[in-house]
């Protein structure tokens, strides 16, 4: 008598592989990271229409609007999002993967690493940390880029550096900055300055003196040309000069006074300058870290931030509010 067979079970779903999804999740990636198709395709080396089938095909793939342009900008859409919030660790884990092999292999005594900053940064923050770390890891090899702000975040954004160390008022959203230090606003002026010897300061007393200053396109300028047109104060400028030690030096020569952030003050120069606290009328200055929002980072960048402050970009090391110093 035939035995009854058991039904088959019904054949498994047969999807095709997608070999070349990667490419097209890069693209996307890079446009939302950048806000832009032609600098994606810079990034990426390759056409900007290119860059712009591959993004058509991904959408046509998953069947949803990824971006939309908001001025000059690309932005992404609500489902853009959720891609990119996928996407982004997946794309930077394969594209990382063959450096994070090597540390790996290697160990942290390897390798090398690029920190973006300032002149200020390197020459009066760093130094201490910078002799630390190589002391500690004289095997990996340290490049600090001299750049100003805008030259360092546009190294972080392309990957250049792993890191930057500086001072931030405005965070952009695609970064992450971590204030670590802090440091007053201080009026110098010669020793023998009518300024020097006042008991209380104001802000109305700068007045009949001019001040020398760093060029317009700064952070420093912008701030003290803010606060004197808040509190319609006039004032003039008599000198407008790059780099604290020039204006030091030309303080020190009686060429004006300036308004200079306390990290830029040696022992040596209050032996030549008399140096006030303005905390009262400008707001203090932090100095910290800034990496690329979701960016791996190396053992390298570990070790160097930890000399700054350990647990740095754990979750919960640092100003869990916000970043953004305003």
């Amino acid at each position: 008598m035939p035995t009854r067979s058991s039904p088959k079970p019904p054949p498994a779903p047969r999807f095709a592989y997608k070999g070349d999804r990667l490419k097209p999740l890069r693209a996307f990636c890079q446009t939302a990271r950048l806000g832009s198709i032609s600098r994606a395709a810079e990034a990426l080396f390759l056409s900007q229409p290119a860059v712009t089938l591959q993004l058509q095909a991904l959408e046509r793939d998953l069947g949803a609007r990824l971006l939309e342009r908001s001025g000059r900008r690309i932005t992404l859409t609500r489902e853009g999002q959720e891609l990119y919030d996928l996407a982004r660790p997946l794309v930077e884990g394969l594209d990382g993967l063959d450096t994070a092999f090597r540390d790996r292999v290697r160990g942290l005594d390897a390798g090398e690493l690029h920190v973006a900053a300032g002149s200020s940064t390197i020459l009066y923050l760093l130094p201490k940390i910078v002799e630390a770390f190589k002391a500690g890891h004289p095997e990996i090899r340290l490049s600090l880029h001299n750049v100003t702000g805008a030259g360092g975040l546009e190294l972080l954004r392309s990957d250049a550096v792993d890191l930057a160390v500086g001072s931030m008022l405005d965070v952009p959203a695609d970064l992450d900055y971590a204030p670590v230090y802090r440091f007053e606003p201080m009026l110098i002026t010669p020793r023998e300055h009518p300024l020097a010897q006042k008991a209380e300061l104001a802000l109305q007393d700068l007045s009949p003196y001019g001040l020398i200053l760093p060029p317009q396109r700064l952070t420093t300028y912008r701030l003290v040309d803010l606060v004197f047109q808040q509190n319609r104060v006039p004032y003039t400028v008599a000198l407008e000069v790059g780099g604290w030690e020039v204006i030091k030096q030309y303080v020190a020569m009686g060429l004006g006074i300036s308004i200079v952030t306390a990290i830029c003050l040696t022992d040596a120069d209050r032996e030549r300058l008399a140096a006030r606290s303005l905390a009262k009328y400008f707001p203090s200055r932090s100095y910290g870290v800034v990496v690329r929002k979701g960016k791996f980072l190396s053992p390298q960048a570990r070790a160097f931030t930890a000399l700054i402050k350990p647990a740095l970009f754990e979750r919960g090391g640092y100003d869990d509010t916000g970043q953004s110093e305003r």
